[in-house]
């Protein structure tokens, strides 16, 4: 029985494993990563060439264009995170591993951040300068889309668990999220405004952070359990 146990791998070569995979398939997938970014970018930067070259308009809307943009380029990728993995069978084996559930499927959702949010945190702050924003704004940029795509991406990984397999699940997932990611995208757009005005922005990081870590805490177990569900 002790030999048989030792060959379990431990919980965080678990959770490598899971992340280290995933980052591989995707490698192998570049479209996948890369149509996210080039939608982002599109949108971003059609923007400013349809209102015109108002330097106080454009001031005014760029954070809300950037973030909505982030936020829709996020739900693009999400539909995918275990369509895969349900269609090989991949997902059975994550469900009958004898490591945490949870762990494995946080293992997923940091590597669906790292292929999707952490590239639109590097290059929001370069659309942003199609807006004129200061460089308080293009500080705060990064600052606000670092935890905020990150919550998207752990909400995400919920809402594609209790959809995976279902028939048009790209709609009802958008209908799942999109409602718990609207204070992540009024917290961090008004916080990119203020950043503009030279006002104080400590108030949007703290909220943006401490819904981060409540998201961290929750949706792995709510993923893990919406998971068990959906293959039942």
């Amino acid at each position: 029985m002790s030999s048989s146990n030792s060959t379990v791998p431990g919980i965080g070569a678990g959770f490598f494993a899971v992340l280290k995979r995933d980052l591989l398939l995707a490698w192998k997938r570049p479209g996948d990563v890369l149509n996210p970014l080039f939608f982002f970018a599109v949108v971003s930067t059609l923007f400013p060439l349809a209102v015109g070259p108002d330097a106080d308009l454009l001031r005014a809307i760029g954070p809300g264009v950037v973030w909505v943009a982030a936020l829709l380029a996020a739900l693009l990728s999400l539909n995918a995170l275990f369509l895969s993995d349900h269609e090989d069978g991949s997902l059975e084996q994550l469900l009958l591993s004898p490591q945490p559930l949870p762990l494995l499927v946080l293992a997923k959702s940091i590597a669906h951040w790292i292929l999707s949010g952490l590239p639109l945190v590097v290059l929001a702050p370069l659309i942003a300068l199609s807006y004129d924003l200061g460089s308080a704004s293009l500080l705060a940029m990064p600052a606000t889309l670092l935890p905020g795509t990150l919550s998207l991406s752990l909400l995400g990984t919920a809402g594609a668990a209790l959809t995976v397999g279902l028939n048009r699940s790209s709609a009802l997932l958008s209908l799942l999220v999109l409602p718990l990611a609207m204070p992540v995208l009024i917290f961090g757009a008004r916080s990119v405004s203020l950043a503009a005005g030279n006002e104080a922005v400590a108030a949007g990081l703290y909220f943006l952070s401490g819904y981060c870590m409540f998201a961290l805490a929750l949706t792995p177990f709510a993923s893990a359990a919406a998971l068990r569900i959906s293959n039942e």
